[in-house]
């Protein structure tokens, strides 16, 4: 006798070649090609004509490395929104920007070139520097491309393109031509190691040891002056200073004039020298100084101190009292030393009261002796050393002169340069400015100044989170004017022609047209192989003397600037993007979104914010959104001496891009998010639940043809027509946390419903229709298109984040017509088509029939707990209900013993909610382990179901005899 037939092979079970394991690594680049081979960015370009546009300009990563975390983090984040637009309904392009002009690339290419750029042509320099930044350009795309980042990445734009730079160049001369921009001496922030100016954007502050000294000036003009009671008396006053280096730079005194001053006198005898400092410090200043016990001489106002003199500690040079607001009575002595060539308010004081600006600091930070102050033969020992040296110096002369009153180390915060992270300083220098109190008209034809109307327009703006509104309006109010000028040679130059009589630009419209138009066609290397009088005509004249002579400008301008007008070289002149821009600058609901880092407030979202005003008189962007940095598990920047980095290009190698996308979701980007190996993978931990999720769903869609087989929503049963609901309130959450850049609310909500709604209570109760009814059953088909829909709603609400596995999915649902070639193709699913009732009533009714199935899981496992049941099917539930909850378990009666897991419900009036446990009655079927009132033979096989027995003749499975194996004869 052969053995007979197998029960369990006639249940239905899931089927489906979707593969359980995803080999992100590998299958992902394969997913990249598919892609490619459909053009899928000009499809979706192609598919977008007609909707209305949404604009997210890309704010350029500067081209010198590989992608980084953060770097991941800033283009997932605006992938999200490009993705999530387009499939939202918008024409979305994307036109990726890299940052290639600037000091670091100049730098390496230094290295790189040695002593051989000495002697090369700057053309050659600079065309190093091109490949410098294309290298890198090239690198950091096919890595954005790997984690799925969709743009035109065929096509990006590039500050070092000569169409950008020329644009680059026409918003200078915009600046220019309008009266924006002037050349003159200034102090401003200066790195020694780059030898170059920076900008505020530029700086960064950090921890710095400096030597603080206390140093007396010795008062030169008459003390009775001052007060009756110091006449014959030996005076000074007191300074303190953390930068000894600025000392030979002395010119001047600072008092504030409305300050109340005393002269102290150490009780060391009638004879001591009495100091001048502000009364609210003079205890302080007495303590740090070690005077001991002091008698006051005299009390009086800062504002008499007005033009007294002193004589410099170590120099032979007169120190001026000046006056100023800007002394306060928090820290030092109340008198302030003023050195104008390295200080903003020392500088302003100074042109006041007419001191010399001259920086005796050269552009490598080397100290020199001003000689009309030194009259030795041999120069100070200071002379020709580095700053930070000459710092112990100087402090050694004070000693030996008498003047070290105390010293003592500083640690505290100090400006640093954003790209060599070293110390810098503030020194006078002739530079090219942007006047930020520029008077100019607003649309209304009322006059302002440049400053109050960039701020007027910040007001104008959604900031997202709302705290970046008041950063960037307290740095526009704060900042001096615009240090636009640096002093190297890799960026656009300002292609200006000086006056060699009086060193003013010759500003000529006609003439910066034709620059232009020869940057557009050669690039910025043009103003280097270009002559002076090949660009200038003939009889070329300055307006301010006459002169008819002049050379060229070679410095170039701030790398803020080059990314700052990207609004005009891209957006307001790029093919893709020009007509939505100018739209949107018409004031015709066209949003425009800027998504970068919170540092952009000093750098990108300030710089646009004030080329953008400045030239056509309105802010560039309608939102900006700011992302948080990426710290390690213990809130520490990340960094190679810790050893703490994350690197996502290893990420995507080994665990996949999709997993890095999906870290990029799970925490709310504008806080600051934390990354670690742990946490990646956890993140491939959940990523492997959700595709799980997706197989089941695929593999119980086996079978089932939308067209021939979904069922009607009127017809589906109870907890069908439930799923639906809750997949359309899921839905409308979805696309609102979207268009609302809620990307950690979507990455939540998708878990929670695919782990509880679906996996933990969908997806298991279903087990026993989907595995033993008949596959064309009315029951079975009604899963299945709640299941399809569900299917259909998740993979294109997923799409923008998991956009790999995504349009995996998409390849392995049911057929249908007209389906789009891939998922980002699609569009979001619109709420209404996915539950077309009243979703909140029912809604509301699940949430009572919820709780009474809560109360049976727990009566269920006290039983099971006391051993009275095994599992569920083992037994049967006995509920009691009152009132309405009683009608409402009436009414779903058929669906409880599927909800509840159990072989048999039944409802009875109760004055309260009870649910009884009890052992199953009846006898367990074969088949589907359900305990029924009846069970017989079918064929051979015992114990099955009458339920079993209608499914089974459904399916044309005849009951199977026992088959006997004839003897040979």
């Amino acid at each position: 006798m052969s053995s007979a037939p197998e029960l369990k092979a006639t249940l239905t079970l899931p089927q489906t070649a979707f593969p359980m394991k995803a080999n992100l690594p590998q299958n992902e680049p394969l997913r990249m090609a598919r892609w490619a081979a459909l053009n899928l960015y000009d499809e979706l370009r192609k598919a977008g004509v007609g909707r209305p546009a949404y604009i997210l300009h890309d704010g350029p990563p500067y081209a010198n490395g590989p992608m980084h975390l953060g770097h991941a983090l800033n283009h997932g984040l605006k992938d999200f929104v490009v993705k999530s637009m387009t499939m939202g309904g918008f024409n979305s392009p994307y036109v990726p920007g890299f940052d290639c002009h600037g000091l670091p690339i100049e730098i390496k290419v230094d290295e790189q070139l040695g002593r051989k750029k000495l002697e090369l042509p700057v053309v050659e320099v600079l065309e190093a520097c091109r490949a410098y930044a294309q290298k890198y350009v090239d690198l950091q795309t096919s890595q954005l491309e790997r984690i799925g980042v969709f743009g035109r990445w065929n096509k990006p734009y590039k500050t070092m393109s000569r169409d950008y730079e020329a644009r680059t160049l026409e918003a200078f001369y915009g600046f220019l031509e309008k009266g924006f921009v002037y050349r003159g001496l200034k102090p401003v922030y200066w790195c020694i190691n780059d030898r170059t100016a920076l900008a505020e954007a530029e700086v960064e502050y950090e921890n710095h040891t400096s030597p603080s000294v206390y140093v007396r000036y010795k008062l030169t003009s008459d003390p009775a002056a001052i007060d009756p009671a110091l006449a014959g008396r030996e005076v000074y006053t007191i300074i303190w200073t953390t930068t000894p280096w600025t000392l030979p730079a002395s010119l001047a005194v600072a008092f504030h004039p409305d300050f109340e001053y005393v002269a102290l006198q150490p009780e060391a005898g009638p004879d001591a020298p009495v100091y001048i400092v502000a009364a609210e410090l003079a205890a302080s200043v007495a303590d740090a100084t070690g005077m001991g016990p002091t008698t006051e001489r005299a009390r009086f106002k800062g504002s008499i101190l007005d033009r007294v003199t002193f004589q410099h500690p170590f120099l032979d040079r007169q120190i001026l009292g000046v006056l100023a607001t800007y002394v306060t009575a928090d820290t030092g002595t109340g008198a302030v030393h003023t050195a104008p060539s390295h200080g903003a308010d020392d500088f302003y004081t100074g042109q006041r009261y007419g001191l010399d600006p001259t920086t005796r600091v050269d552009a490598s930070g080397h100290i020199h002796v001003d000689p009309a102050a030194w009259h030795h033969p041999e120069p100070p020992p200071f002379d020709g050393e580095k700053i930070w040296a000459a710092n112990a110096i100087i402090i050694d002369m004070l000693k030996e002169s008498g003047a070290l009153l105390a010293t003592a180390d500083l640690n505290h915060s100090y400006p640093h340069c954003w790209r060599c992270h070293k110390p810098v300083i503030f020194r006078a220098t002739e530079q090219w400015f942007i006047g930020l109190e520029t008077e100019v008209e607003r649309e209304d034809g009322t006059r302002t100044t440049f400053r109050q109307l960039s701020i007027e327009e910040i007001d104008k703006v959604i900031w997202d989170p709302s705290w970046g509104k008041e950063r960037i309006t307290n740095m526009i109010a704060t900042r001096p004017d615009w240090c636009i000028s640096r002093q190297r040679i890799w960026g656009v130059p300002i292609a200006v022609f000086l006056c060699e009589g009086c060193n003013q630009p010759v500003i000529d419209s006609a003439l910066n047209r034709r620059i232009v138009d020869l940057f557009d066609r050669e690039g910025a290397e043009a103003w280097h192989t270009s002559a002076t009088d090949g660009l200038l005509p003939a009889d070329t004249s300055c307006a301010s003397c006459g002169n008819k002579t002049f050379r060229k400008e070679f410095d170039i301008l701030d790398v803020w600037f080059d990314s700052g007008t990207s609004w005009f070289a891209v957006a307001e002149s790029d093919p893709d993007l020009k007509d939505a821009y100018t739209a949107f600058q018409n004031n015709e609901g066209v949003p425009v979104l800027y998504l970068e880092g919170g540092d952009q407030h000093r750098g990108w979202f300030h710089s646009s914010l004030l080329t953008s005003v400045a030239l056509r008189g309105r802010a560039p962007y309608s939102h900006v959104a700011t992302a948080g940095w990426t710290l390690d598990e213990k809130g520490r920047a990340m960094s190679k001496s810790l050893g703490n980095g994350v690197d996502p290009v290893d990420i995507a190698n080994r665990l996949g891009g999709e997993i890095v996308r999906l870290w990029v979701a799970s925490i709310d980007f504008r806080e600051d998010m934390a990354a670690s190996e742990n946490l990646m993978q956890r993140c491939a931990d959940i990523y492997r639940k959700l595709r799980n999720t997706f197989r089941f769903l695929l593999g119980n869609l086996h079978g089932f043809v939308p067209a021939r087989d979904r069922v009607p929503q009127a017809d589906l049963l109870p907890l069908d027509r439930y799923m639906l609901a809750r997949t359309r309130e899921l839905t409308e959450k979805i696309r609102d946390w979207y268009a609302a850049f809620e990307f950690h609310r979507v990455y939540h909500a998708v878990n929670d419903f695919a782990v509880v709604d679906l996996s933990n209570f969908y997806l298991d109760v279903l087990k026993d229709r989907m595995y033993t009814f008949a596959p064309t059953s009315q029951a079975r088909r009604s899963a299945q298109t709640v299941l399809w829909q569900i299917t259909e709603a998740l993979v294109r609400l997923v799409a923008p984040i998991l956009s790999f596995t995504a349009d995996e999915v998409w390849d392995y649902l049911p057929e249908v017509e007209g389906r789009e070639a891939s998922v980002h193709l699609a569009q979001f699913p619109k709420p209404e088509e996915i539950f077309t009732g009243d979703a909140t009533k029912i809604l509301e009714e699940w949430k009572q029939i919820f709780t009474v199935r809560d109360e049976a899981l727990r009566v269920l496992e006290d039983a099971r707990q006391a051993k009275s049941i095994g599992k569920g099917l083992e037994a049967e539930l006995e509920i009691a209900a009152p009132g309405a909850q009683l009608a409402l378990l009436q009414q779903h009666a058929a669906g409880l013993k599927e909800i509840a897991n159990v072989s048999k419900v039944t409802v009875i009036e109760g004055p309260a909610l009870q649910v009884v446990a009890l052992p199953a009655s009846g006898h367990k079927c074969a088949r589907c382990w359900n305990f029924m009132p009846e069970v017989s033979a079918y064929g051979i096989w015992e114990n099955v179901c009458t339920r079993c027995h209608g499914a089974l003749k459904e399916m044309g499975i005849a009951p199977p005899q026992a088959q006997v194996e004839e003897a040979a004869q």
